[in-house]
């Protein structure tokens, strides 16, 4: 390419440099640099003499350009010529100067270039900008700017030329005024300090090595005095800061005495600006480096001004840090780098500065002084070693605090003194314990609020901090360990400290171990010299207790039982072997469980097992007893934790059964009465569980013990009450009676079997039955737990069956009273269920009660229970759910002990009595327990039932009538237990009759798998099961016991349970259906009842007789009942509709209605066309009367099974008809009257049937396919929506294609002569008859129906019949049809090819309309078809088709680019790489239009692109261009269209190099293309085409024509097309 070229491109993209859209002025800038990259010169300049000749274009569009060139001289300045050098530098410094206003942004960009340039050619850049360095005169800023980038990009060659810069910049500071350019010097002289500073420390690379700090010091100085004395006294803060920046580099190139002489002024006069900027990182970095300066050069003046600089140092780090502003934290860091170096060379002064403030009480400065603290304890730890005392002395301040954010700031403190030593001096301890302190912090008492950017809230809390800090330091500070161990072993038993165990066990585990790695000597505690250390037995205790919650405190179970493991050695000698074993085992139970699914019962069992197996190990009298008594001191301290109390309790009772001194066992027991906290209801039933397990092993100690404190004052009733219980008030004495009753129960329960019976009465009960006169509810709970754990142990016992209860009849009628007591309707406690285990177990005990008793046992626990409200849900409290659960529970038990003690049919039939007015409650959850209850009885009876000789179940027939209506009860639960009833009473009657227990019998085992049934049915499956259910108990009911259930049964037609009542109906008819001829004498008297009450039941109880009626009347009058009835108002009611079904019960009768039907519905037009119609206003059509009432009728009747066989008869007749009137009622409108009732809305006697004429016509064309077997049809267009789109016009013709495919596939025998009734359709006067009918035929030929059952000549003579009928969507259906045959019979297609073809290629010339849609049906069909047919035939159209369908390429119809192109890939594909040349040039042609429109808006158009490209690869004879397109244009894999098209053309250039002309002019063609982004790809086809082209097809291409053309897209509105318009002007630089 001609230097010309270059230019004029460049020249194109800099003209569009002026776009608006900030993308495509990127774009151009890009292209710019593409040119540059290749020919970076002559862009350069072509860039400078733009920017030269266009003086006045505006300072952004400049700056652009400028930015370009940096660009290209970032990567390209070593290609460059002095000359061209020369001149960019000359423009960019003009650039940069043109303007004294400061125009950042334009003046940037040019420095940016003289920079860029400076990389390579230093000394010219310096010399320019030299000569803009006029004496007098002020420097423009943006050469200051220029000279600090400089020196910063290329400090070595800068540096050398300070002198002369300084030389020429310093006399002109004192005429900077503006604080713009002062604020230049000072980032000048920043940069040039930094510069030099670099220089210094390099030399060693540097091009003059023999440089020093005193070529520069002089100049620095004489600046330095210009910007602190003068400029920093300016009120603009900006210039401050500036001034500031640049001071502290300098402050290292002035001259030591200088330095030291300005000290006493400079340190003041930076500190001073802390209190006018609030951005204060600036200042804290210059004075850190100041003072580094200062220390390096051995500053005395340091001293003097300390106490200034420290109480601003320290101002600054009491400011509070948000995280947020990461400003505020990087001048934290630089103040602290400040006291750093002030603690390296004055210690001493620092800390007599810092450690007062300790004392504050302010929270910021108490924070900021612990923060330094912690700093320089880590910094400059060397300073301070001789400073420890003092520092751990001054903290005793700060450990009071309650401050969160002191906590904090202390604990950090602390950290760092652990790892430096201070822990391990007197005091330490106490740093120690102020950690464990804030380890035992609950979460709850944490009240900061987290900062706004801290992630996890607990994470930075002081309890986790402290949890952190103490763990790191006792695992990886190694000097800590003799200082923690056995220290911290004394925090494990305070109270305060409770919080704290997880991370002291995990802390002490560690430490331990770390002990037994040293030996034995190292670990065991000497107790002697360790005073303050608790003892083994507390220890032992605490750990033991505190692992009963083990998920509490972070998982202090798992904490609390490795540390007792660990610790074996100090506690007992002989535990070593049994706990290294035991403590694995409970751990391992931990990890199989979460706090949720914990079985705490299990678990503390565990516990007690474990202390069990450790006191049996020992052995030892004296080392248990001790155990004891600390378990016993330990117990105040869980006062707050009832749950860990109550499990101290069971390990006091544990370890006192284990001891043998019965005076110790006593002594303890009496102390645990007399300090037992009464009030507590958790502490009363832990001192039960403790006397009960101690009474394992001590029973008669214990009851004497409790006799005892039971004749002691407290239970006196005088006014004073004596002793230790003076204080107490007779509430106080009813919580002392209730927990001794409850000791009582829990000794009984617990006590050995063969012991407990013969105290019972004489020790136990005679102390607990003297207080059930009492009123209070907790005193009531705990006797009626006590007598039932009584009555259980007396159960239990091996001498149950021996021993005579004298007391239980007094204590049943005393539960009873309790149980009356209770509200019937609410359950708050749990008396009544205690109350009822307790009767249980009295029940199986000797003797027995007496009749009246037990009924008054039945009917009150039944009234109390059953009267309950439904179970709560769990949101009102699991609790309570299970209380309720529990409580029912309890109540099945007793009624099953009480049917127990008479397991006869006597006793059976009394026990239902009992539920029998529940089992009819009109409350279904009454009704729901009733059946419960009853099913479990009645297993419970069958269970146990032993039949000795043949009786009779007598009561059968009462029992089954009671409980079968309920099968279908409202409540599920109901019905279920209903059914189970009648299973239970049918095999009573086997066994009554002599079948054995194990027996099954078939019939009655169906009721199980009817069960199903009864979950959430529908009415019909419901009332279904039920008649099965009536069924089964017809063949299995005995006969004299078949009129008392149906007596029962007819009682039951009454019920207020309408489901019942029906459920009654179906069960009677099932009876008399099965049984009646066994009925004969008792006919008169069924009948009777039956009328009675059919006369109280509704109507649908009634009606069948009028249906019977009905069906009576027809067999002899059809055609009078059938016009009589289709003069019925529409919409038909309810009454009506279920007459005309009646009469389709017998098939004979049904043909011949349907028949009647057919015929009146043909019999008149479909509708009338009003004349607003005939005048071609809005269409007014009206549906006729006649028609529209055999439509409806016809559905009724057909809605019947029992028309089955009628409507198999009539169904060709049927279906045609119903089709042709569907299709003649699409937008049909009902008579203005129907449409009134319509809008009013229908009664509800009315069918809720759609009235509307085409929807009805549509549901009962869809009644015949059901009614005649073919649901499959039905179902096939239910699922594919077919009927919906029957119903309406725009999806009519769609609705009949589906109809017919559904057919096709599951109704192909019957299509024969459903053709043939169709026959004579092609000439109706009805045009949307024409149409369904010819789209009905059209879509059979998409099955292979069509030629299995010998219809495909006839299907194609009749669409050929139609193929020149006036309406276009007959002959578009005509041709999709002819298409068709192409799915359904492709192995015809070849014999009936020509005559398929000439029908496909004329119609791609129907019509004069560009967008004729049988034009489109016709390249849809040649689609389908070219495979199929022979080549020969083929070949003759191949080139006509071809050029027919290439202008549809660019239609502006979706659908026609979609079919047109992928068409045209299916024309290549039958070619097979075997194609004319004549073909071939339209596969060319076609290539760059493909391309293209795989950017087509429409992805159904980029889809067959893709299908287009893959079958033209072939037959282009490019291996490398086929593969391209097989691996990038697969359907459903992405496209990078970019990358995609790059690989295209780098293979059509180096295949193809002669296309590229074509190519191109075919872009050029659809750079006017009307969709945006086919308008985009065409310049970016270009653009790689041009890429990948080589010099020699350069003159393939009319470069003026194509650069014209894309100057042209780069003013297209699209941003888009304009970017790519810009990366082609960039490409077409390959044309060189």
């Amino acid at each position: 390419m001609t230097e010309s070229s270059i230019k004029k491109l460049a020249s194109t993209l800099l003209d569009a440099i002026t776009d608006k859209d900030p993308v495509v002025q990127e774009q151009v800038c890009s292209a710019l640099c593409s040119l540059g990259e290749v020919r970076p010169v002559e862009t350069l300049r072509t860039c400078e003499e733009y920017l030269r000749q266009h003086d006045k274009l505006a300072h952004p569009y400049r700056a652009a350009v400028l930015r370009a060139m940096e660009r290209v001289l970032s990567s390209r300045a070593s290609e460059l010529d002095k000359d061209t050098a020369s001149t960019i530098i000359l423009l960019a410094s003009s650039e940069m100067t043109k303007t004294k206003d400061l125009v950042w942004d334009w003046q940037q960009a040019a420095s940016g270039v003289l920079v860029a340039v400076g990389r390579q050619f230093i000394s010219k850049v310096m010399e320019e900008l030299l000569r803009k360095l006029h004496p007098g005169t002020l420097p423009h800023c943006a050469v200051l700017h220029t000279l600090a980038s400089l020196s910063v990009a290329n400090a070595f060659g800068v540096v050398p030329f300070l002198p002369s810069v300084l030389s020429s910049l310093l006399p002109v500071l004192g005429m900077a005024k503006q604080d713009t350019v002062r604020v230049a010097f000072c980032s000048a002289l920043q940069r040039f300090s930094e510069g030099a500073l670099e220089y210094l420390a390099n030399l060693d690379r540097a091009p003059d090595p023999t440089v020093r700090k005193d070529a520069f010091a002089t100049d620095i100085f004489s600046a330095y005095d210009v910007l602190f004395h003068q400029w920093l006294q300016s009120r603009e803060a900006k210039l401050r800061l500036a001034v500031v920046e640049a001071l502290g580099p300098m402050s290292h190139l002035l001259p030591s005495e200088r330095l030291e002489e300005q000290l006493p002024k400079l340190l003041p006069g930076i500190l001073a600006l802390y209190k006018k900027h609030s951005e204060t990182f600036y200042l804290s970095k210059s004075l850190g480096q100041i003072l580094e300066a200062a220390v390096s050069v051995g500053s005395r003046t340091l001293e003097t001004q300390l106490d200034a600089l420290l109480a601003a140092l320290h101002s600054q780090i009491c400011v509070p840090v948000e995280s947020s502003s990461p400003l505020v934290m990087s001048n934290q860091k630089e103040v602290l780098r400040c006291f750093t170096v002030l603690a390296c060379s004055l210690p001493d002064r620092l800390l007599a500065f810092l450690l007062p403030r300790l004392d504050t009480s302010n929270e910021r400065t108490r924070v900021g002084t612990l923060q330094v603290v912690r700093h320089v304890i880590n910094s400059a730890a060397a300073q301070m070693e001789d400073k420890k005392p003092f520092i751990l002395s001054s903290m005793r301040l700060p450990l009071l605090d309650t401050n969160s954010k002191v906590k904090r700031a202390v604990v950090q403190v602390i950290s760092a003194m652990a790892h430096h030593g201070y822990l391990e001096q007197p005091g330490g301890e106490v740093m120690i314990e102020y950690i464990v302190q804030q380890c035992a912090l609950p979460p709850e008492q944490e009240p900061e609020k987290p900062g706004p950017s801290s992630k996890d809230p607990k994470a930075d809390s002081v309890r986790a901090v402290s949890v952190r800090t103490l763990y790191l330091v006792s695992t990886t500070v190694d000097r800590m360990s003799h200082v923690l161990w056995p220290y911290l072993l004394q925090f494990l038993t305070p109270v305060r400290f409770t919080g704290a165990l997880t991370p002291l066990c995990r802390s002490l585990v560690h430490l331990a171990q770390k002990r037994q790695e040293a030996g034995a000597d190292a670990f065991l505690i000497q107790y002697d010299a360790h005073a303050s250390l608790p003892s083994p037995y507390a220890v032992t205790a605490r750990l033991l207790v505190v692992s009963s919650s083990p998920y509490l405190g972070d998982g202090r179970g798992v904490a609390a039982l490795r540390l007792l493991s660990v610790l074996h050695p100090n506690i007992h000698p002989l535990l070593g072997q049994h706990w290294e074993t035991t403590v694995p085992l409970l751990l391992g139970y931990l990890d199989e469980h979460t706090e949720e699914t914990l079985p705490q019962e299990e678990w503390e069992e565990k516990l007690l097992m474990f202390l069990r197996d450790t006191l049996a190990i020992v052995s030892d009298n004296a080392w248990i007893c001790q155990l004891s008594l600390e378990l016993c001191r330990q117990l105040p301290c869980y006062d707050e934790t009832p749950q860990e109390k109550n499990f101290l309790y069971k390990c006091i009772g544990t370890t006192l059964g284990a001891a043998s001194s019965k005076e110790v066992v006593r002594k303890h027991l009496q102390e645990l009465l007399e300090t037992a906290r009464y009030q507590e209801e958790a502490e009363r039933e832990g001192l039960a569980c403790c006397f009960g397990i101690c009474a394992i092993s001590h029973l008669e100690d214990t009851l004497a013990q409790l006799e005892d404190f039971v004749r002691s004052e407290v239970f006196r009733k005088s006014i004073g009450i004596l002793n230790i219980f003076k204080d107490r008030s007779e509430n106080e004495v009813e919580k002392v009676k209730s927990a001794l009753i409850l000791c009582y129960g829990h000794v009984a329960a617990r006590a050995p079997q063969e012991l407990v019976l013969a105290k019972v009465e004489s020790d136990i009960l005679r102390n607990i039955c003297q207080h059930f006169n009492t009123k209070d509810p907790a005193l009531k709970l705990c006797l009626v737990q006590s007598v039932c754990m009584v009555s259980r142990a007396i159960c239990s016992s091996t001498q149950a069956g021996s021993f005579h209860f004298t007391q239980k009849a007094e204590l049943v009628a005393q539960m009873m009273e309790f149980i009356r007591a209770e509200p019937p309707d609410s359950l708050r406690t749990p008396i009544r269920k205690k109350a009822m285990l307790t009767c249980t177990y009295l029940v199986s005990v000797e003797p027995a009660l007496d009749e009246q008793a037990r009924a008054d046992v039945i009917r009150g626990c039944l009234h109390s229970v059953m009267a309950l409200l439904p179970e709560p849900e769990e949101k009102d409290g699991g609790c309570q759910k299970s209380l309720y659960l529990e409580t029912l529970h309890a109540l099945e038990g007793l009624l099953t002990s009480l049917l127990q003690r008479n397991m006869t049919p006597q006793g059976l039939q009394i026990m239902i009595e009992h539920l029998s007015p529940w089992i009819k409650s009109p409350r279904g959850h009454e009704r729901a327990r009733a059946l419960g209850l009853s099913a479990l009885l009645l297993r419970h009876f069958l269970e146990q039932l032993r039949v000795s000789a043949l009786v009779p179940f007598h009561n059968l027939g009462l029992l089954v009538g009671l409980f079968s209506p309920r099968c279908a009860d409202l409540w599920p639960a109901t019905r279920q237990e209903a059914v189970d009833c009648v299973y239970s009473l049918l095999y009573l009657q086997l066994g009554y009759e002599g079948f054995s227990r194990d027996y099954r019998d078939d019939v009655a085992e169906r009721l199980l798998s009817l069960k199903d049934g009864l979950v959430h049915p529908d009415p019909t499956i419901l009332f279904h099961t039920c008649h099965s259910i009536g069924q089964i108990i017809a063949k299995r009911l005995p006969p004299d016991q078949l009129i008392s259930l149906l007596l029962t049964m007819f009682e039951a037609l009454g019920d207020p349970e309408k489901n019942c009542s029906r459920a009654a109906t179906v069960m009677i008819n099932c009876l008399l259906q099965e049984r009646g001829g066994v009925l004969q004498e008792k006919v008169p008297e069924i009948v009777s009842v039956l009328r009675s009450k059919l006369q109280e039941a509704q109507g649908e109880h009634v009606l069948p007789a009028a249906q019977h009626s009905m069906y009576l009347l027809a067999t002899q009058h059809c055609a009078a009942v059938v016009s009589s009835l289709l003069g019925s108002p529409l919409p038909l009611d309810s009454h009506t509709s279920m007459l005309w079904r009646a009469l389709a019960v017998e098939p004979r009768l049904a043909a011949q209605v349907l028949g009647l039907l057919l015929e009146k519905m043909s019999r008149d037009v479909p509708f009338k066309e009003s004349r607003a119609f005939l005048l071609g206003r809005t269409p007014d059509r009206v549906a006729t009367l006649l028609p529209l009432s055999a439509t409806c009728a016809l559905f009724e009747v057909l809605s019947t099974p029992a028309a089955g066989p009628a409507v198999l008869e009539l169904y060709p007749q049927l279906f045609v008809a119903l089709l042709l009137r569907v299709s003649c009622t699409v937008g049909v409108q009902l008579p203005r009257n129907l449409q009134a009732q319509e809008r009013r809305g229908a009664s509800p006697a009315l069918a809720a049937r759609n009235l509307e004429p085409c929807s009805s016509a549509v549901d009962t064309l869809r009644a015949v396919l059901l009614r005649s077997g073919s649901e499959d049809v039905a179902q096939r267009m239910d699922l594919e929506g077919g009927w919906e789109l029957l119903r309406t016009s725009a999806g009519h013709e769609e609705g009949a294609t589906r109809l017919a495919r559904a057919m096709a596939e599951h109704a192909g025998p019957r299509l024969p002569l459903v053709l043939k009734a169709l026959a004579c359709t092609h000439s109706s006067a009805y045009e949307n008859q024409r149409v369904t009918t010819t789209a009905f035929l059209a879509e059979l030929l998409n099955s292979n129906v069509a030629n299995d059952l010998m219809l495909l000549d006839s299907l194609l003579e009749s669409l050929v019949a139609r193929q020149k009928d006036t309406c276009t969507s007959v002959r578009r259906l005509v041709l999709r049809g002819l298409a068709n045959l192409a799915s359904g019979c492709p192995d015809k297609v070849r014999a009936h090819g020509p005559q398929l073809l000439t029908a496909m290629i004329g119609g791609l010339d129907d019509g004069d309309s560009p967008h004729s849609p049988v034009a489109l049906e016709a390249m849809l069909g040649l689609a389908r078809l070219v495979h199929l047919v022979e080549a020969w035939d083929l070949r003759s159209g191949l080139l006509h088709v071809a050029i027919r369908i290439r202008p549809f390429f660019d239609s502006e119809k979706m659908e026609f680019r979609t079919a047109s192109i992928r068409l045209f890939g299916h024309l290549n594909q039958v070619c097979h790489g075997d194609c004319e040349d004549v073909f071939l040039d339209q596969v060319v042609g076609g290539l760059a239009p493909l391309l293209l429109h795989l950017q087509d808006p429409q992805a159904a158009v980029a889809s067959a692109c893709r299908f287009a490209l893959r079958m033209c690869g072939p037959n282009l004879a490019c291996e490398d261009l086929s593969a391209a397109f097989q691996k990038h244009l697969q359907e459903g894999r992405a496209l990078h269209f970019g990358e995609f098209l790059n690989t295209t053309c780098k293979h059509l250039m180096h295949h193809f190099p002669d296309l590229l002309g074509r190519l191109l002019t075919t872009c050029l063609f659809y750079f006017k293309s009307s969709w945006e982004d086919v308008r985009a790809a065409a310049p970016l086809f270009t653009g790689f085409l041009v890429l990948h082209a080589e010099p020699r097809q350069q003159p393939q291409v009319d470069l003026d024509q194509l650069i014209s053309a894309l100057q042209i897209l780069l003013k297209d509105p699209a941003p888009e097309v304009r970017t790519r318009a810009a990366e082609a002007l960039g490409r077409l630089v390959k044309l060189a």
